[in-house]
């Protein structure tokens, strides 16, 4: 048995740096919604490191090396990363490890989630499995490292403690980390300015020094455990509590000014580059504790009145005001704005970021209208509801045409040539179906061996449909795994944003926890319903209304949902969607899911049609 630790981390010094003339190696990494701390890339480590030898107060632009981090810059002089599109701000920091370490070797250690991609651990959990790995361990307990999961090495798999559940993962070498030797030249130490010097006493410095002055005595005040000193509230922001100001890492700035209250506590952060994700299960939604995003990657800030006295008479703040999205800048303007004001070491003032509109005004229910042209208001599915088929023989036979001289190439299923026998030779038989047998689906005319589609719809929800797995075009009707539940419809007098003379379709969906069945992941378990009823919208004009009965469709085959792993806080067994996005914000953008949203329509109908639901299937 193996127990884990952080063997690779290097000791650092009060600025966050190792000690001088050892060779380290340096992981860039980012603070996820978990408050775990994620690895960037080897290769996007490469590139910070170059652009920080070049300018140790500028700013990296990620997608210039890797096209998922098209939106993302790295701020060096706040060491934030901040999201073009959205304003939004996140910690980063610079790490060190030992170059014998995972990282200093160029091994990436990485787990299988439910869509079939490969997710890497968190950059100690990683060095932590190639130490056990290289000491020739069975298997590795993580528990210590607040997981409930061991990893066995002869199988090279991943077991949920709890659920048994179990993952596959692989050891995969890449480039290995940067690696730096000797002291770090005084231009790059930071928080930048953080000299032993004497700032000389023109403007510029004045405000430097009083931003750090309050943000030390805030930190003091943490450490210190003592509650501040009773402020005179502000006018609290809209919606908020009287005289609160929440403090996140996403920079949205406007009003208050910095030091006018205490902070009663962070904002949820928004998504992160490329949606990494904790490690399979792992708990989420927790906050994101708030960053001290002027000149330090320290810990949380909590705005005191205490701190006013650290700040010079006469010095002013800047404050960046109407930001919030509501007024004509965008909230990304918003970010790089706070960037240059931190690199200018100017004052900056944050404020509650805004909260998205959820749902309507209330509604009587005499103001409830049957949507025109859909029948009924309510639909309903029950346990099994679906067309089970003959055996999986006869379904592949009545999509596939016999081909007596297939040609030379690989059958994409299990990668053997067409004109040799199917891969599934002697691990599955099936009376009348030859290994050797070639079929061609009769729409898209792919080839493949008829065990081999066999096999692959034994694998599958076996509903009477087959899907090629070259182009995904459907045959028959293809249903899904939804459990049973209940989805409403009805008009609500109320427009959405961008449709301001139209009312609004509004879709309730509702699921119990219930008993996983024989189509699900694990049988005979329980499984959780998170945040049901939920609510979705849709503009009431004739784009919406074929999307609404689209919908119906899809709910009475069981595609809208499904049982799997969510995405969001990580809990597996519980009800997710399922591939065919809705809108549940319903007076605002701020999450992606919500309205205006000009290509929202025609992208669902191109899902909707991808899952096989489509108006000409409908009238067939």
């Amino acid at each position: 048995m193996s127990r884990p630790g952080h063997g690779g981390l290097m000791p650092v010094n009060g600025l966050g740096f190792p000690p001088q003339n050892v060779a380290r190696v340096v992981v860039w990494e980012w603070l996820s919604e978990h408050s775990r701390w994620r690895p960037y890339t080897a290769t996007v480590c490469h590139h910070i490191e170059n652009v920080l030898k070049e300018d140790a107060r500028g700013s990296v632009v990620l997608g210039q090396v890797d096209a998922q981090l098209v939106p993302y810059i790295i701020d060096l002089q706040s060491m934030h990363q901040f999201r073009q599109d959205t304003g939004t701000m996140r910690p980063v920091r610079r790490n060190f490890y030992d170059p014998s370490s995972a990282p200093g070797k160029g091994i990436v250690w990485e787990w299988e989630n439910d869509g079939g991609a490969w997710t890497a651990y968190d950059m100690d959990i990683c060095i932590t499995i190639q130490n056990a790995y290289e000491k020739q361990h069975p298997w590795l307990d993580l528990s210590s490292l607040g997981f409930c999961y061991l990893i066995y090495f002869n199988s090279m798999s991943q077991m949920n403690r709890q659920t048994r559940r179990r993952r596959r993962l692989r050891r995969r070498l890449d480039l290995a980390y940067p690696l730096t030797v000797g002291s770090i030249p005084k231009s790059q130490s930071w928080p930048v300015g953080a000299s032993s010097g004497h700032p000389c006493s023109c403007q510029q410095c004045l405000l430097v020094n009083s931003t750090r002055a309050a943000s030390n005595a805030i930190l003091a005040s943490q450490r210190r455990k003592t509650p501040p000193a009773p402020p005179l509230p502000p006018p609290p922001p809209p919606g908020g509590p009287q005289g609160a100001l929440a403090v996140r890492p996403s920079a949205t700035f406007a009003g208050a000014a910095l030091w006018a209250a205490p902070a009663t506590g962070p904002a949820e952060p928004a998504p992160a580059p490329g949606a990494p994700q904790r490690s399979p299960s792992a708990p989420g939604g927790a906050p994101t504790p708030g960053q001290n995003n002027l000149n330090r990657p320290g810990p949380q800030r909590a705005t005191s009145v205490s701190a006013r006295a650290s700040i010079p008479p006469g010095v002013p703040a800047l404050p960046v005001k109407n930001l919030n999205g509501t007024g004509p800048v965008h909230p990304a303007l918003a970010g790089m704005t706070g960037i240059l004001l931190c690199a200018a070491g100017l004052p900056v003032c944050l404020t509650r970021a805004p909260k998205p509109i959820l749902h309507p005004p209330p509604v009587s229910k005499s103001d409830v209208k049957p949507v025109p042209g859909v029948p009924g208001v309510c639909r309903k599915t029950k346990k099994k509801h679906l067309k089970k088929s003959k055996n999986p023989e006869d379904v592949v036979r009545r999509y596939m045409q016999k081909v007596k001289n297939p040609p030379d190439e690989d059958c994409t299923i299990c990668m053997e040539r067409l004109v040799t026998a199917s891969g599934y030779e002697g691990v599955l038989r099936h009376k009348g179906v030859r290994p050797e047998l070639v079929g061609r689906l009769g729409r898209c005319g792919h080839m493949y061996h008829l065990l081999c589609l066999v096999a692959m719809y034994s694998n599958g929800n076996k509903d009477g449909s087959l899907q090629c797995p070259t182009c995904k075009a459907i045959y028959g009707e293809k249903t899904g795994t939804q459990p049973p539940g209940k989805m409403e419809f009805h008009l609500i007098p109320h427009s959405l944003p961008g449709f301001p003379d139209t009312q609004t379709i509004r879709i309730v969906y509702d699921i119990p926890t219930g008993i996983q069945g024989p189509e699900h992941p694990n049988p005979g378990k329980k499984f959780t319903a998170r945040g049901f009823p939920r609510h979705c919208y849709l503009p009431n004009n004739e784009k919406g209304r074929k999307v609404l009965r689209l919908l119906i469709t899809a709910w009475e085959r069981r595609l809208i949902f499904t049982i799997g792993t969510s995405n969001t806080t990580g809990e597996s067994d519980t009800v997710v969607w399922n591939e065919i996005h809705h809108k549940t914000e319903f007076g605002s953008n701020l999450t992606g899911h919500g309205y205006p949203d000009a290509s929202y329509l025609d992208n669902v109908l191109a899902e909707l049609t991808a899952q096989g639901v489509s108006e000409a299937v409908a009238k067939a």
